[in-house]
């Protein structure tokens, strides 16, 4: 059977990047993950503020599990969800069913950016 799981993925063009909430498949190994088409590998712990690269392109990402109160991102963000895990996502993992229908949410980010925001 085929392992998937809702994360947060955030492409790391520059410090920040777009950040979404989707569902990927795990390899059998589970050293390889797909999302939309896309293959990641870890970078074993020697990325910049990144733990995972796109194998066709090597563009670095950040893939994590969801935390439940949503500061997922590193940086204050709207984070995308994917309309196939929307409901999953409000219901299971943020126990919010407040907020079902919402397909964005404000992180505040883990980390001060000095006032900058990203849209």
């Amino acid at each position: 059977m085929t392992k998937t799981k809702i994360v947060y993925i955030e492409e790391k063009d520059d410090i920040t990047g777009p950040g979404r909430i989707g569902r990927v498949t795990l390899s059998k190994t589970q050293k390889t993950l797909t999302y939309k088409g896309k293959h990641f590998q870890s970078l074993k712990g020697v990325g910049h503020k990144a733990n995972y690269f796109d194998i066709e392109d090597g563009c670095p990402f950040w893939i994590s599990g969801c935390r439940k109160d949503g500061n997922d991102a590193l940086y204050p963000a709207t984070i995308e969800i994917d309309e196939d895990v929307r409901e999953e996502y409000w219901l299971e993992i943020r126990q919010s069913p407040q907020n079902i229908e919402d397909r964005t949410y404000w992180s505040p980010g883990k980390h001060s950016m000095g006032g900058r925001h990203t849209k």
